[in-house]
């Protein structure tokens, strides 16, 4: 099968993770005799360092022509540490969802045994959890109408939402309940927000199309407590953007780290994958970032291909590594390997080239060999 995929590394460790997960998708070609081509796009920072536009027209155009879109992280401190900019590199992201039409993010929260260790709850609470976020991508208040009054003493968000905005996301998340556990949680804040009883209305009607699922409701405060109090009780949650980009970041904790979660936006005529992280630019070019969330992105990208086998196979080889300890420094800050490393392994796996025994020292080399 052929496949022309956009990638757009973007700013700090995102080349870095980029270059990985791509690794990865060539180990997949090699392995199912697949050919993926790939055409590589700028945004965020360095976009606006090289052509003063934070998403240039051309990345626009190669996208709309692209079957997927392989993302890594956009921002800078430069930016970030200037409220007076006028140009920033998430205002790239945020036109590309909208030019794309990427109303719908997933974001997968799985916990794995070996890490249980790392997250800040009790092991108990971590077992047999296993459940996604599905978070409205272009509506809400980061899309709203903004305003600064002249004197600086007022500022104003406009959150707003329409039945079709919502509708389209919930029907997607209503039939991905039917595949899991068919229970759907509607995340809000009903008792204070109109567009958050307009979420409740809509969904509300929606359910009886899918009298096979079980639906509750939660206020975004509580389901904030329930991710850390209990959150094997979610299966799929559906909210609005604002508070999906809070509780996604909330929840990636469980799995002992924001370097593991992957996520996909799914839009009208194209799907981008990315892994939920920032740009961490204090580790840019140290060969320190954690590679697994983007593999991982690259997985839900081989779904979407209907690529299974391929995406399985890849999952296995993450499981792989991590089993065998072969982490970054913030899963291990000790004994830990570098992001090339974790890739060129994963790599490995996939290509059938690891085996059971296996040499350290080779690894600690960078070397491929590892028998």
């Amino acid at each position: 099968m052929k496949k022309n995929i956009t990638v757009i590394s973007g700013d700090g460790i995102g080349p870095e993770v980029i270059a990985q997960a791509v690794r990865v998708l060539n180990a997949v070609a090699q392995r199912f005799h697949h050919e993926f081509n790939y055409t590589y796009c700028l945004m965020g920072a360095v976009a606006i360092e090289q052509t003063g536009n934070p998403l240039p027209d051309e990345t626009i155009e190669v996208c709309l022509e692209s079957d997927a879109i392989l993302f890594g992280a956009v921002g800078h401190p430069k930016f970030d540490n200037d409220p007076a900019a006028k140009m920033r590199p998430e205002q790239g992201l945020l036109k590309l969802r909208k030019s794309l039409q990427l109303f719908a993010n997933i974001r997968p929260v799985n916990t794995y045994s070996v890490l249980h260790h790392l997250s800040p709850l009790k092991e108990k609470q971590l077992e047999g959890v296993d459940f996604i976020i599905f978070r409205e991508l272009t509506g809400g208040i980061y899309f709203g109408k903004k305003e600064l009054i002249e004197d600086g003493t007022k500022a104003i968000d406009e959150s707003v939402y329409t039945v079709n905005e919502i509708e389209r996301i919930a029907h997607i998340a209503f039939k991905n309940a039917q595949l899991r556990k068919k229970k759907l949680t509607l995340v809000d804040k009903a008792n204070v927000l109109e567009t958050s009883r307009l979420w409740r209305r809509v969904v509300q009607k929606i359910a009886e199309e899918y009298s096979d699922v079980t639906v509750d409701y939660m206020f975004v405060d509580n389901a904030a407590m329930q991710i850390i109090l209990n959150p094997k009780q979610f299966d799929v949650i559906l909210t609005e953007n604002m508070f999906g980009d809070i509780i996604s970041d909330e929840a990636s904790v469980l799995s002992g780290s924001i370097g593991m979660l992957p996520s996909a936006s799914y839009g009208v005529c194209t799907a981008l994958f990315e892994p939920i992280h920032g740009s961490y630019p204090q580790a840019a070019g140290k060969d320190i970032a954690n590679p697994i969330g983007s593999i991982l992105s690259v997985a839900m990208m081989l779904d979407y291909f209907q690529m299974h086998e391929e995406a399985a196979r890849v999952r296995q080889g993450v499981t792989w590594t991590l089993q065998n300890k072969f982490v970054t420094k913030d899963i291990d800050p000790i004994n830990f390997y570098f992001t090339t490393t974790v890739g060129e392994l994963i790599s490995d796996y996939v290509i059938n080239k690891i085996t059971d025994e296996i040499n350290h020292e080779n690894i600690e080399l960078r070397k491929s060999t590892i028998i």
